[in-house]
């Protein structure tokens, strides 16, 4: 088994909340020394020029991050007229924040049911959400709210104007669910 692949494979899932040692001795079952040999070993290859990633310590964490020097590339990603809309997804991730704020992302996770990691980086690259600390949850997990750029995007002057959850379930109230405008047609079945 490569295990330098599996380091980095669980370094490109664990996103931005990176993982740390003793997370990694954990899953990878190895030994301080062989960890360490492996961490130097992804930490050369990405220090290359030719990579465009690096692993970074961040706080007790290990995390793939950009590199800075790159740093202008991005910029003109995030101008692009094309990535100035919000997908669906990133839209729910968005209301999910702002009606719960301060949230985790796991929180968010939970609400949406899938994974937030790659949205909740580039909501935060847009400036539409920010860091505001840490919870007391176990780990410490970083707590997300929308920011002034986000009232801004949604013309709005505060998440008081956001609408109220009482009326979104009015909605679906009356929506019946049970009863189809369309007929079964039992010559087909």
């Amino acid at each position: 088994m490569n295990l330098k692949g599996v380091l980095e494979g669980i370094l490109f899932v664990v996103g931005d909340d990176g993982a740390t040692i003793s997370e990694l001795l954990n899953i990878l079952e190895i030994d301080d020394e062989e960890l360490k040999k492996l961490i130097l070993e992804l930490k050369n290859d990405y220090e290359k020029e030719d990579r465009g990633i690096r692993l970074s310590i961040l706080g007790d964490a290990f995390k793939l991050t950009t590199k800075k020097e790159h740093k202008k590339y991005y910029e003109k990603l995030l101008e692009t007229d094309e990535n100035k809309t919000l997908s669906q997804s990133a839209i729910e991730t968005l209301a999910i924040i702002a009606y719960n704020e301060p949230i985790t992302r796991v929180e968010v996770d939970e609400i949406r049911g899938v994974s937030t990691a790659p949205l909740i980086r580039k909501l935060m690259a847009k400036g539409l959400i920010k860091e505001v600390g840490k919870s007391d949850l176990p780990g410490r997990p970083i707590l997300y709210k929308t920011t002034s750029e986000f009232l801004d995007y949604f013309n709005m002057q505060s998440l008081n104007d956001l609408p109220k959850i009482d009326a979104i379930e009015e909605i679906v109230d009356d929506i019946d669910l049970y009863n189809s405008k369309y007929k079964e047609d039992e010559d087909i079945i």
